[in-house]
């Protein structure tokens, strides 16, 4: 048995187009786990033409399949630039640097799979040398915002007792403010040097990157006594690919094109609390 749910921005979702897809797909009774917003029904047989689907929906809502079985998780793995905050913090320094528009091409090339992550990170690392470490305090307050539903996700996975774990291929110093605001159990990522006050240009090694995140998912499941299985994972950039292939449910989330072609949960009209509906959750149920 499968689940095929429709998500979309708040009070746009057509009960019209709801119905017309469950009728066409031979789907069961519908679940609105919010009215206007997420609605469900259960397939006996997954659609062949599922990308002609989302293709038909997408200005209107996406359109995921998931299996009706182990849909409520035990752990979040979640990327940090672009996934639980809406900025790239290397991209913000940059601008406070007087860089920012050579760091961001660079980023968005870097996430998109078309540059070698460790190259690209060095590079714009480097592009920041002598700038004062008191530049990320005024990153953190005047430029990071939180990705809408980000709190709501972590507090009511939290609530059903999952585990909770930031990994980026960015920094510790915005890392470790992120996961005590949203209230992540435990973050890695990247740590700048700084000396005499000032950024070096260089990061220290090993760098966390692509495989370093795949390696928490395993390490930390390890730990937990639980499986890949068991994981939600999201993210927007290619580094992030294993890590959301390797999950049990693995969602990109505004991601670059080369990573939802290769990701097979996306959403692109939702927030944060996407993740919560694609496991089943109402919003009545929201904490």
């Amino acid at each position: 048995m499968h689940i095929v749910s429709l998500i979309a921005r708040p009070d746009t979702l057509d009960s019209a187009l709801v119905l017309a897809l469950c009728n066409g797909l031979g789907g069961g009774d519908i679940v609105w786990l919010s009215p206007g917003e997420a609605a469900e029904f259960p397939v006996a047989v997954a659609p062949q033409n599922l990308d002609d689907l989302r293709a038909s929906v997408a200005d209107r809502a996406d359109l995921n399949l998931l299996p009706a079985a182990g849909r409520r998780k035990k752990m979040l793995l979640a990327d940090m630039d672009s996934t639980m905050i809406q900025q790239e913090c290397i991209d913000e320094l940059a601008d406070e640097a007087g860089v920012g528009a050579r760091v961001k091409d660079i980023t968005a090339r870097a996430m998109n799979g078309e540059l070698d992550f460790e190259g690209a990170l060095t590079e714009r690392v480097g592009l920041l040398r002598g700038l004062p470490e008191t530049v990320i305090d005024t990153v953190l307050a005047d430029r990071i915002t939180l990705m809408p539903g980000g709190p709501a996700l972590l507090a009511t996975m939290k609530q059903g007792g999952a585990y909770a774990a930031l990994v980026s291929g960015g920094f510790t110093a915005f890392t470790a403010r992120v996961a005590d605001l949203v209230g992540f159990d435990e973050n890695r990522a990247n740590r700048l040097l700084v000396e005499n006050g000032h950024l070096t240009g260089e990061v220290a090694r090993p760098i966390l990157g692509r495989a370093a995140k795949v390696q928490a998912l395993e390490e930390i499941t390890a730990r937990l006594g639980i499986t890949p299985t068991d994981v939600i994972a999201v993210g927007d950039g290619a580094n992030d690919l294993d890590m959301l292939t390797r999950a049990g449910m693995g969602v990109a989330l505004h991601a670059k094109p080369s990573v939802q072609a290769q990701c097979g949960l996306r959403i692109n009209r939702g927030d944060l609390s996407a993740l919560l509906y694609l496991q089943g959750y109402a919003r009545s149920e929201f904490v």
